[in-house]
């Protein structure tokens, strides 16, 4: 029965540990925004230096004006720039990422608030000096205070807190996103950040969502090549921008954590299989030391399929109490692996459920063989045995 134990245990809490990985991944996903293309500057070249990407300052915000209107699959692109920025409250201060978005930005990244308003479109036209703030700049900054209508400043300049973004959590790369304040991106290029010298109208990133039916692919390829041609690239030149579907990049992660949940369940079933072979064994065992009580039965009128029935609901029986206290073993050492570990684990009842009826079927098939050979034992034979 221990084999049964220690494999229905090590099924469930395997497929806890798997199928919490997927659903990290899954909200991660959500977290940037459904069917989500980032679009962000190239490589520059200094005296033959190639400086990394998003050096380029080449996309600007006339090419997220074009990609919405000449883009059919796009429900939306909203331009923003950003930087490390310290934000002043009071006595209280805090270093976060500060970004000049559009009114788009909440639409395009899948993001709502707690509490007031957005930036809409007569802030980003009026350079308002009005801020939406993240969970984790307002625990700094304000602590229990009410942010709304709060003065924050940065770079000196006073700011308007006029909402509150809901929780996003960290990003794939790790990245805290409730870690951030945002600002018309008008208003972010004129007095905070400013503006690229060479392209007042440049920006470093532009966030494109597409409409859910549409096929993110083609989407990607229509937006290379309108960027080409509005950038004026010829066809041996490589592109000045950078495309990424982070959706699919979350999306081919989520499928590997599903293949890795599965092969931690066929690991873990190794042992219910080590389990079923000891019942067989046992069970053989047993036949051998009950010869003459088989022979007994026979002899007062039982029949070979009453000896098969009674070896195989012994057998069954061990398999579904083992299941049981597996179950419950399973169940704790999944409550203890989120606890020690601070892994995140999501308990699925399809796997207690699947764990419980494979470990009755290994006694029904583990046990079949020696119910079978105890059934066709001849009771002469049998009562003769020493």
């Amino acid at each position: 029965m221990l084999g049964i134990v220690i494999g229905v245990a090590a099924v469930i809490a395997m497929v806890a540990v798997g199928s919490g990985a997927q659903a990290r991944v899954a909200e991660q996903i959500r977290s940037l925004g459904s069917n989500l293309i980032v679009v962000r500057s190239g490589s520059a070249v200094a005296r033959g230096v190639r400086l990394g990407q998003g050096t380029g300052q080449r996309i600007t915000e006339d090419d997220a004006v074009a990609i919405q209107r000449e883009v059919g699959a796009v429900q939306v692109a909203a331009p923003s720039v950003r930087g490390l920025e310290q934000v002043v409250f009071g006595v209280l201060n805090w270093s976060t990422v500060v970004q000049g978005v559009t009114a788009e930005f909440l639409e395009a990244r899948d993001w709502t608030l707690t509490a007031g308003r957005p930036i809409g479109l007569e802030d980003v036209e009026g350079a308002a000096k009005v801020a939406l703030v993240g969970h984790t700049a307002v625990r700094n900054l304000f602590g229990d205070a009410e942010p709304l209508g709060q003065i924050i400043r940065i770079r000196n300049i006073p700011f308007t807190v006029i909402g509150v973004l809901d929780r996003k959590g960290h990003s794939a790369g790790g990245q805290d996103q409730d870690d951030t304040v945002l600002i018309p991106l008008s208003a972010a290029k004129k007095t905070v950040l400013g503006a690229s010298r060479s392209s007042p109208r440049a920006v470093e990133t532009i966030s494109v969502k597409i409409w859910p039916s549409e096929d993110m692919a083609e989407a990607e390829g229509q937006i290379r090549e309108l960027l080409r041609q509005r950038h004026r690239l010829r066809p041996e030149q490589q592109d000045d921008f950078w495309l990424r579907n982070l959706a699919d990049a979350l999306q081919a992660r989520e499928e590997s954590s599903r293949v890795m949940t599965r092969l931690l369940a066929a690991i873990a079933s190794v042992s219910l299989l080590v389990g079923g072979i000891g019942i067989m064994n046992i069970m053989l065992v047993s036949v051998t030391e009950r010869t003459r009580e088989i022979g007994l039965r026979m002899a007062l009128g039982a029949r070979g399929h009453d000896i098969l029935v009674q070896f195989l609901v012994e057998a069954v029986t061990l398999s579904l109490i083992g299941g049981m206290i597996g179950i419950a073993l399973g169940l704790a050492a999944t409550r203890a692996i989120s606890y020690v570990a601070e892994w995140p684990v999501l308990v699925v009842p399809q796997a207690i459920a699947l764990a419980f009826v494979f470990a009755a079927a290994v006694g029904v098939f583990f046990g079949f063989y020696p119910a079978r050979k105890a059934a066709r034992l001849d009771p002469i034979e049998a009562l003769r045995y020493e």
